[in-house]
């Protein structure tokens, strides 16, 4: 396996639909045994990114559309740093224009994890298609100054610069400074891993990105294809044939 550092995706990339199944954890330890890092790039809330360094073997998880940085520093370690991609101002004016949403739309709720969230909100995608509002809410919100992205289960909003790829990269310049983006593959299924597949060299769409592909204008360089590259399983199946590839050389 060639790769240094694998970035991925969380729902829909290493989750089946929205479940974990056998095949996340087969990832894992196939990366294990090759010595090779997961950082998981996700759109879920910070709280989630604490779940998923307490219960796995991972160093580095970033959420929130890349709003926030987890690490710890070794697999021992119970200690969670927190680092905020966006400055105290961008997350005060996310607040007032989340309580302007509400006030504009009384029938609309954030999604249930917003309260934890702190670089960005969110709105669950079957709230909105219930409503019928996805394209007024987006509206208000772009108008409003933020920032939208759709991922398989939420639209997020937030304010300030910050994307998957920007924060992929200064975790890489900051925390993996003898890594190069050359060296690193990212996994992605949706729209909000379009800037992940515009900036780096080497990226792998599991096959469910279909669903979506007709809406990028970015594209990932190898997309899978078939019913059993869906999700993990299109995970695991490439990762499997890499370690394949470099146990010949």
């Amino acid at each position: 396996m060639q790769s240094k550092i694998i970035f991925s995706d969380f729902d829909g990339t290493l989750t089946l639909g929205t479940d974990l199944t056998s095949h996340f954890f087969e990832i894992i330890q196939l990366l294990n045994e090759n010595d090779i890092p997961l950082v998981i790039v996700t759109g879920r809330s910070q709280a989630w990114g604490h779940f998923l360094l307490t219960h796995f073997p991972l160093l580095h998880v970033v959420t929130e559309g890349g709003g926030v940085i987890s690490r710890r520093k070794n697999l021992e370690s119970h200690l969670i740093e927190d680092q905020f991609m966006t400055s105290l101002k961008d997350r005060n004016n996310l607040e007032k224009i989340s309580q302007d949403l509400l006030k504009k739309f009384p029938k609309l709720t954030l999604s249930a994890d917003s309260q934890g969230r702190k670089a960005d909100r969110a709105i669950e995608l079957e709230v909105l298609s219930e409503l019928e509002i996805y394209d007024e809410v987006a509206d208000f919100l772009k108008k409003s100054g933020a920032n939208v992205s759709r991922s398989n289960v939420h639209l997020n909003f937030w304010t300030g610069k910050i994307s998957k790829y920007t924060t992929t990269k200064y975790l890489l310049e900051n925390d993996f400074k003898q890594v190069s983006l050359e060296e690193c593959l990212y996994f992605g299924d949706s729209l909000n891993d379009e800037s992940m597949f515009e900036k780096l060299p080497y990226t792998i769409g599991v096959s469910n990105i279909n669903n979506v592909l007709d809406q990028l204008k970015h594209r990932p360089h190898i997309i899978l294809d078939g019913v059993e590259n869906a999700g993990p399983r299109g995970v695991l199946n490439y990762l499997k044939k890499q370690s394949k590839v470099k146990s010949t050389d």
